[in-house]
């Protein structure tokens, strides 16, 4: 076979080319991973999102080539820890596993904050939800939830509904319900979510929005009345069980989990976060074990989170700045 001499490119289309080449090596070398990578847990060990972190954790760090250590920075509500991610370097070796409380909550229930939750941050992958149910007492005369709304509604502010304390998803629950339908109740508010728990079921309080993980065994046990969920679809374990949003159309608290970097990471380092993430909350076993917990996982883009975020952040700030809530 006869060879074909080569002839060389022109000096024009070699620079012009060169600048592509350039920048594919230049994604290349940002994603790729040097040493340990920091996966701050803003609250103490033993919470749902230290435990999603330990999950996450290994088969993270298999992907990635590099161990990933969780580290447990507890503080102000969430503050602490996620003020460390938020000013370190962007290069994906300190990466934080947040919730909607410390960045679409925490800056209008707070009179200072370290960080902006939305501008320093780098949304990289959402996890998944905490399921949040509506239950009332069995002394409530009302089966389904519009028959509480109509109950309700014609018994104003007769209703007490209880919380972990002012600013909490239990509170802002309720609260976003009193505003999307002009029910007017009672809040009680605790110093924790256990002590709403206990005194819902006693019947000390008629109404609770909390993580299933705390109503549900009531519920079996017939202590607590299961009306409804409080995010967008239905829950997978209970598909029977309505949405709150099916009664008030528009109405989600949806108490999400998600992986966060500091502002200023590039989108190839962003994109290939998101991609193991993604991957690695679809495994059957980190599914079913969280669903163990109440956790429903969800995989979003990196760009619909980001929108997730921002409309949160914006939805819960005007609320609570109307209402006038401040954490206690």
């Amino acid at each position: 076979m006869k060879e074909v001499p080569m002839t060389p490119l022109p000096r024009r289309v070699v620079l012009l080319a060169a600048p592509a080449v350039i920048a594919a090596t230049s994604v290349g070398a940002q994603a790729t991973f040097t040493r340990p990578i920091r996966l701050i847990v803003p609250w103490a060990p033993g919470g749902t999102t230290d435990i999603l972190g330990r999950i996450v954790a290994e088969p993270l760090g298999q992907a990635l080539g590099q161990p990933v250590l969780v580290e447990n920075r507890s503080g102000a509500s969430g503050n602490v820890g996620s003020d460390v991610v938020a000013k370190a370097a962007p290069d994906g070796h300190t990466l934080l596993f947040g919730s909607m409380s410390t960045h679409a909550m925490n800056h209008a229930l707070m009179r200072s904050m370290p960080f902006d939750g939305v501008a320093d941050f780098t949304p990289l992958a959402m996890l998944g939800f905490a399921v949040n149910t509506m239950v009332v007492h069995p002394s409530v005369p009302a089966q389904t939830l519009s028959e509480f709304i109509d109950h309700a509604r014609a018994n104003p502010e007769k209703i007490a509904y209880a919380s972990a304390g002012p600013g909490s998803t239990n509170h802002l629950s309720a609260a976003l319900f009193e505003s999307m339908t002009g029910i007017r109740m009672v809040h009680v508010p605790y110093r924790g979510g256990q002590p709403a728990v206990t005194d819902t079921v006693a019947g000390q309080t008629q109404l609770l929005f909390s993580a299933a993980t705390q109503t549900m065994s009531h519920v079996e046990g017939g202590r607590l009345r299961l009306l409804a969920v409080t995010e967008a679809t239905r829950w997978s374990r209970q598909p029977n069980v309505p949405t709150v949003a099916e009664a008030v159309p528009g109405y989600e608290m949806a108490v999400w989990y998600g992986a966060f970097g500091p502002k200023g990471m590039t989108p190839g380092l962003q994109q290939r976060l998101n991609a193991e993430f993604n991957r690695i909350m679809a495994l059957p076993e980190v599914k079913d074990r969280l669903a163990g917990m109440g956790v429903e996982v969800a995989a979003e883009s990196v760009d619909a989170f980001g929108q997730r975020l921002r409309a949160d952040a914006g939805k819960w700030g005007a609320l609570i700045r109307r209402l006038g809530i401040e954490a206690s």
